[in-house]
């Protein structure tokens, strides 16, 4: 899997929404780029990502999220690899929306389900998405299923099955993420 993510051909890292802190280590390592929201904290995760060499299209569901998606189709067509939330911006949670199947599409790229699991985090209790930050010095384990195959122009991004096939694997690599956490 890491020989995929080191080639520049193009790549989707498909994860849940609340992960995104947990995942920020891997930015320099393989030029990750990503979607952030328009807001302040939106703005301090664009920060931080361009800071670690990232890249990042700004946009929300409600502001300039269909420039966002095509920033971030440029950024993937020049070789990042793009780490996506799929089940945002604004939930329900753990169910993929129609966006990540759209990018692989039109650009041609597998999606890779990624499965995080941290020994200790503090929790931010408002938040929808269960965002997490890990403690400092606390072992996180991150794990990259099988790819999903690239949907072709004549696959319908918004057909249930890839919403299955998705979700599914991403439970996968959640679960041997948990299990390694669990042994360690």
């Amino acid at each position: 899997m890491t020989d995929l993510l080191q080639k520049s051909s193009p790549l989707i890292l498909a994860h849940w929404h609340g992960d995104e802190l947990a995942l920020i280590h891997l930015v320099k390592r393989y030029r990750l780029a990503t979607m952030t929201s328009t807001s302040s904290d939106g703005s301090l995760v664009n920060y931080v990502i361009e800071k670690l060499g990232g890249a990042t299209s700004r946009g929300s569901s409600t502001r300039g999220g269909v420039s966002a998606l095509k920033g971030l189709i440029r950024l993937l067509r020049s070789g990042r690899t793009t780490s996506v939330a799929v089940d945002g911006p604004k939930g329900p949670i753990y169910i993929p929306k129609p966006g990540v199947f759209e990018l692989s599409k039109v650009c041609g790229a597998p999606i890779v389900p990624v499965g995080v699991a941290v020994e200790s985090a503090f929790r931010f209790k408002r938040s929808w998405n269960k965002t997490y930050l890990p403690y400092p010095f606390t072992k996180v384990c991150v794990v990259f299923g099988e790819p999903l195959n690239a949907l072709t122009k004549d696959d319908d991004a918004h057909a249930r099955e890839h919403v299955d096939q998705l979700t599914n694997a991403l439970a996968v690599a959640k679960q041997q993420a948990s299990k390694i956490i669990a042994a360690l």
